[in-house]
């Protein structure tokens, strides 16, 4: 085997571990693939989260929040569950979650965003998707 020959194998074999992670990494808190055509935003059955799990002990607390699916999931200050659409609308990134404040807060422009998705402060100007949600036990399911 020659030089070229083994730098075409290795780059091969380090291609296919890369690629095995990325797909691999598409897994939900049970390791089932994430269907992307069964849940919120397509009309399908949605999101459930068991909180006893620790993925999702934030929720546990007021005030916490999870990312899930394209989706965050807070809990308020009062205690209640609400669930909006993770990427702000004016340039995608992350929104947070603010107690302090009860809003959803996008750190690179500063839009902010009611507990329903709607805009607060710009510069946004569309809502994010505002989820249902309803705790059984410890069972949250986050609907359309």
């Amino acid at each position: 085997m020659d030089r070229k020959q083994f730098m075409t194998l290795v780059g091969t074999s380090i291609g296919a571990i890369v690629l095995q992670h990325c797909l691999s990494g598409c897994k939900n808190e049970k390791d089932e693939a994430i269907d992307p055509n069964n849940g919120p935003g397509t009309g399908n059955t949605g999101l459930t989260l068991d909180l006893s799990n620790a993925a999702y002990a934030a929720l546990n607390t007021n005030g916490g929040y999870v990312y899930v699916s394209g989706i965050i999931v807070a809990r308020t200050s009062a205690g209640a569950y609400i669930a909006v659409s993770q990427a702000c609308t004016h340039q995608g990134v992350s929104v947070q979650y603010r107690s302090s404040n009860n809003d959803f807060y996008c750190s690179a422009h500063g839009s902010r965003f009611s507990t329903t998705g709607a805009v607060v402060a710009g510069p946004a100007t569309s809502a994010l998707k505002q989820y249902k949600t309803e705790l059984t036990g410890t069972t949250l399911r986050v609907t359309e």
